[in-house]
Protein backbone atom coordinates (compact mmCIF):
# COMPACT_ATOMS: atom_id res chain seq x y z
CA UNK A 1 0.00 0.00 0.00
CA UNK A 2 1.63 3.10 -1.17
CA UNK A 3 1.81 6.63 1.08
CA UNK A 4 -0.92 8.46 -0.56
CA UNK A 5 -3.47 5.70 -0.49
CA UNK A 6 -2.49 5.04 3.65
CA UNK A 7 -2.96 8.77 4.21
CA UNK A 8 -5.98 8.70 2.39
CA UNK A 9 -7.41 6.05 5.01
CA UNK A 10 -6.07 8.01 7.81
CA UNK A 11 -8.08 10.98 6.68
CA UNK A 12 -11.33 9.32 6.51
CA UNK A 13 -10.53 7.88 10.06
CA UNK A 14 -10.05 11.10 11.28
CA UNK A 15 -12.99 12.21 10.05
CA UNK A 16 -14.61 9.46 11.45
CA UNK A 17 -13.17 9.72 14.77
CA UNK A 18 -13.78 13.54 15.10
CA UNK A 19 -17.35 13.31 14.09
CA UNK A 20 -17.92 10.81 17.60
CA UNK A 21 -15.87 12.78 19.36
CA UNK A 22 -17.68 16.11 19.13
CA UNK A 23 -21.11 13.59 19.55
CA UNK A 24 -20.02 11.75 22.72
CA UNK A 25 -18.74 15.07 24.14
CA UNK A 26 -22.43 16.47 23.21
CA UNK A 27 -23.77 13.75 25.05
CA UNK A 28 -21.82 14.23 28.21
CA UNK A 29 -23.70 18.10 28.54
CA UNK A 30 -25.48 17.73 32.54
CA UNK A 31 -29.62 18.83 31.93
CA UNK A 32 -29.35 18.31 28.35
CA UNK A 33 -28.26 20.49 25.86
CA UNK A 34 -28.27 23.94 28.30
CA UNK A 35 -24.89 23.12 29.97
CA UNK A 36 -23.20 23.83 26.22
CA UNK A 37 -25.00 26.97 26.28
CA UNK A 38 -23.90 28.65 29.55
CA UNK A 39 -27.22 27.57 31.40
CA UNK A 40 -27.58 24.80 34.15
CA UNK A 41 -24.22 24.58 35.10
CA UNK A 42 -23.63 23.11 38.15
CA UNK A 43 -20.53 25.43 39.43
CA UNK A 44 -19.34 24.01 42.97
CA UNK A 45 -20.80 21.13 42.78
CA UNK A 46 -19.44 17.47 42.24
CA UNK A 47 -21.28 14.69 40.82
CA UNK A 48 -19.92 10.77 40.34
CA UNK A 49 -20.65 9.61 37.03
CA UNK A 50 -22.28 6.37 37.41
CA UNK A 51 -23.35 3.77 34.81
CA UNK A 52 -24.13 4.67 31.52
CA UNK A 53 -22.60 8.17 32.08
CA UNK A 54 -19.55 6.77 33.26
CA UNK A 55 -19.54 4.26 30.07
CA UNK A 56 -19.88 7.20 28.00
CA UNK A 57 -16.77 9.09 30.29
CA UNK A 58 -14.92 6.18 29.38
CA UNK A 59 -15.79 5.77 25.54
CA UNK A 60 -14.44 9.49 24.67
CA UNK A 61 -11.53 9.34 26.72
CA UNK A 62 -10.64 6.27 24.01
CA UNK A 63 -11.45 8.17 21.48
CA UNK A 64 -9.58 10.89 21.95
CA UNK A 65 -6.65 9.50 22.79
CA UNK A 66 -7.04 7.12 19.42
CA UNK A 67 -7.91 10.69 17.60
CA UNK A 68 -4.42 12.38 18.70
CA UNK A 69 -2.93 8.87 17.83
CA UNK A 70 -3.88 9.14 14.13
CA UNK A 71 -3.24 12.49 14.06
CA UNK A 72 0.79 11.82 15.18
CA UNK A 73 0.57 9.06 12.52
CA UNK A 74 -0.54 11.24 10.08
CA UNK A 75 1.86 13.81 10.43
CA UNK A 76 4.77 11.21 10.83
CA UNK A 77 3.52 9.96 7.10
CA UNK A 78 3.44 13.48 5.49
CA UNK A 79 6.68 14.52 6.49
CA UNK A 80 8.72 11.47 5.27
Amino acid sequence: MNTVQTQTYINIALIILAVAVITATLLQSQGGMGGLFGGDTMTGQYKTRRGLEKTLFQITIVLVVLFFSLVIVSAFLLSR
